[in-house]
């Protein structure tokens, strides 16, 4: 059994547990309560859990350093569990994708963001596997930093809590039916709630 790496990006601390840079430790959050594992392990400077779902076995984690320092928790996870990048699977946010647009990425660069370059200058390569999740730009003159580290608009709430769920649906499905089945149903748009099925069963 492969043992695969998922690894959600954010802040530590009750401050940042719903801004939009913590998107990715809240589908972590969600993936935990749905697959029915504890992240009661703090150390390789995160917080994480392993166990088993649809036949695999499967690491969530959550980086315990600040987001600028991810690669810290990233190197010493992959070391601690003898894996390698192509078992790595990286899920933050992106400002440059509408919110609820979901990019699966294998290699290419940081983007801007400085958790994914963390991750690149620390473990030196660029060949792992990234779910982008959309949040949009600011809206109202905010600055990007402020935009980040602050929840989504209350005319968001919905459409931000349904991303979450569905970005957990594509998660699910490359475990289930591969990659390249979970991208065709899941890259891009989110789909219908109606077209789920095959994934959430």
């Amino acid at each position: 059994m492969i043992l695969q790496l998922f690894i959600g990006l954010g802040n530590p601390g009750f401050r940042y547990k719903r801004t939009r840079h913590n998107v990715g430790f809240q589908i972590i959050d969600v993936l935990s309560q749905r697959w029915g594992i504890s992240l009661n392990r703090h150390t390789c400077s995160a917080q994480w859990g392993r166990g088993g779902w649809a036949g695999q076995e499967v690491v969530l984690a959550q980086p315990e350093t600040y987001m600028n320092l991810s690669g810290r928790a990233v190197f010493r996870l992959l070391a601690f569990f003898q894996l390698s990048a192509a078992d790595l699977l990286i899920i933050h946010d992106d400002l440059d994708l509408p919110l609820g647009r979901l990019k699966f990425v294998l290699r290419g660069g940081a983007g801007g963001h400085r958790g994914v370059a963390s991750i690149i200058n620390t473990i030196h390569t660029t060949e792992f596997l990234r779910l982008k999740v959309g949040i949009g730009r600011p809206q109202y003159g905010e600055t990007v930093e402020n935009y980040v580290l602050s929840p989504c608009y209350p005319a968001e709430i919905d459409t931000y809590a349904s991303m979450i769920d569905r970005t957990a649906d594509a998660l699910e499905a490359v475990l289930k039916v591969g990659l390249n089945q979970a991208m065709s149903l899941f890259h891009g748009w989110m789909p219908p709630a109606e077209n789920r099925s095959a994934t959430s069963s």
